[in-house]
């Protein structure tokens, strides 16, 4: 047992020890392996001790066998020790280095830690913390701690300073024309990154600390004057509902919070781009920015932005329009063309062209399977190679899954166990789910292709048809964070139909999608476009009147 003079340190150290056992396995948990909300909590209502001998036998007691963390006992000024306690890997040695010389060289005998945090410490992020619960997840996020003898608060110095990426341009939404920025796994980084895009006090950066063992940093954005109270409370309130071991990913948080977690459909948008998060809060959003990851939550997220890029944006808008409506386009083989295929070949075949339908016919009659077994033998062999060169390394992945479509494919034919046309229609289908730029979208997109291929095998064009049917009915019935899923289709909203399939010229987007609730519907007005038509900017002529003007001028002052 630690020897100390607090009673309630001894109550916690005494309730903590006595879980110090040996486990199923054998081995023997230390007392940091049980720290849990509880002990947290017990924490933080413990007060640090005045005498430094106290502290540091309770904090030799909580970070045993912690070799990573440093505990440097020193003397500020001689018979006055002190204490500095930081986790090797996660503090800035330099500017460790510069505090502990200006605290051996104070002079005076100063020992007031808010003196000394006031005008002697060469940090520029200090607070005062007087419990073991703040001193303890500060120290573990990174800061340094100084304990003085004589005083029952401690300084959390805020010289973090771990490894991290370098920003580079993101893998997963490349674009040709818009920044070339992404995210990287240091949360600071990237708060910074989309303060450069909204230089603005309203630009609200709302801190929580998720996972009784992580003990991960988020960061929830939203703009104060745009973002409606009650969806921030709500994204608020159902992350402090989390209780889990650790947060490694925001992919943990956004299943632990969405609204239906057995829905094929993403229902919050996950993005690396900055730009893509201040899109989204100007637009009334909430993002939730998670340590340890480059990738960012938005919400509320609707079916429409699935088909949605940031490039979109970015271009005039005539090449805007006509990439979207190819991507509806496509969206719409991707997930019904084998299926159309099989229904056509085994019940419909007068929908076909006799010469094609011939054809077809001639290519599969050595062929041993039906339709729809030949069907799924090729999709699950194109998922695979797409794992396989996902899977694999940059250097060969790329190699192997072109090679082994090509090589597959070809050899599938000449054996007889797939048709050419069905290699045909596979491959539509496979480039086709690459056009869906969100990826979280293509993959609910190419789950759902199978339960309709099956469908369309069984019952033909009626199976196909009741299979869209059931999938548009759960769609429609889906809510994030209480907006429809189907917004702004259903339920129809006219005005914002202008960014649906097509995407309307900037002066024609000046007010915020209706669907979502925000306090000020207005974005900009359409003066611009009426401005230069009534100066004449099309055809000049206020232009070369201006220019006569001065030529004129000059003249008269030349003479």
């Amino acid at each position: 047992m630690v020897k100390t003079s607090n009673p309630l340190m001894k109550s916690i150290l005494r309730k903590r020890t006595s879980n110090k056992q040996e486990d199923s396995s054998g081995e023997q948990k230390g007392l940091h392996d049980s720290l849990d909300y509880q002990f947290i909590e017990e924490l933080k209502k413990t007060p640090l001790s005045l005498l430094l001998d106290d502290n540091h036998a309770f904090i030799k007691a909580i970070f045993q066998d912690c070799s990573d963390v440093v505990v440097r006992q020193f003397d500020i000024e001689p018979n006055i020790p002190a204490l500095l306690l930081f986790v090797d890997g996660l503090t800035n040695t330099e500017l460790l280095n510069d505090t502990m010389k200006s605290l051996m060289l104070i002079g005076g005998g100063e020992t007031s830690v808010q003196r000394i945090a006031d005008a002697i410490l060469p940090v520029s992020q200090t607070q005062i913390s007087d419990n073991y619960g703040d001193l303890l997840v500060s120290v573990l996020g990174g800061d340094a701690a100084l304990l003085v003898e004589g005083n029952a608060k401690a300084i959390l110095l805020g010289i973090r300073g771990t490894e991290k990426r370098s920003v580079a341009e993101p893998e997963t939404e490349t674009v040709v024309r818009g920044p070339k920025e992404g995210f990287v796994e240091s949360i600071r980084t990237n708060t910074s990154m989309i303060r450069r895009k909204l230089k603005t006090p309203r630009l609200k950066m709302k801190s929580m600390c998720v996972g009784k063992e992580s003990n991960t940093n988020l960061v929830i954005c939203y703009m104060d004057d745009l973002a409606m109270p009650s969806l921030v409370e709500e994204v608020v309130k159902r992350l402090e509902l989390i209780k889990i071991d650790a947060i490694l990913e925001s992919g943990m948080i956004e299943e632990l919070i969405q609204d239906n977690a057995y829905s094929p459909f993403p229902q919050m948008q996950y993005t690396e781009r900055p730009d893509v998060v201040a899109g989204a809060l100007v637009q009334g959003r909430v993002a939730i920015l998670t340590d340890g990851t480059p990738f960012a939550l938005i919400v509320p997220f609707v079916f429409i932005q699935t088909m949605q890029t940031a490039e979109d944006y970015y271009e005039r808008f005539q090449i805007g329009s006509l990439l979207r409506l190819l991507r509806y386009v496509f969206v719409f083989l991707s997930l019904t063309t084998p299926a159309l295929y099989v229904a056509i070949t085994t019940f419909h075949q007068e929908l076909l062209p006799t010469t094609l339908m011939l054809s077809v016919a001639a290519s599969r009659e050595a062929i041993p399977f039906p339709a729809a077994v030949e069907a799924f033998i090729m999709e699950i062999t194109f998922e695979a190679l797409r794992e396989a060169g996902i899977r694999l390394p940059k250097a060969v992945g790329s190699a192997v899954s072109i090679l082994g479509a090509l090589v597959v494919g070809q050899a599938a034919v000449q054996a007889g166990i797939v048709s050419a046309p069905m290699v045909i229609v596979v491959s539509i289908t496979g480039i086709a789910s690459f056009t869906i730029p969100r990826f979280n979208g293509a993959i609910a997109i190419r789950m759902l292709r199978f339960p309709i291929l099956l469908a369309g095998a069984v019952f033909g064009f009626y199976g196909i048809f009741f299979s869209l049917m059931i999938l548009i009915g759960h769609m429609a019935n889906l809510r994030s964070f209480g907006v429809p899923y189907l917004s702004p289709i259903g339920p129809l909203s006219s005005g914002d139909m202008k960014d649906v399939f097509v995407r309307a010229p900037w002066w024609e987007l000046n007010k915020r999608p209706e669907f979502m609730p925000v306090q000020d519907a207005h974005r900009m007005d359409d003066k611009l476009s009426q401005q230069i038509m009534q100066d004449g900017g099309l055809d000049g002529s206020s232009i070369q009147h201006k220019h006569h003007s001065s030529e004129e001028g000059n003249q008269n002052g030349s003479s």
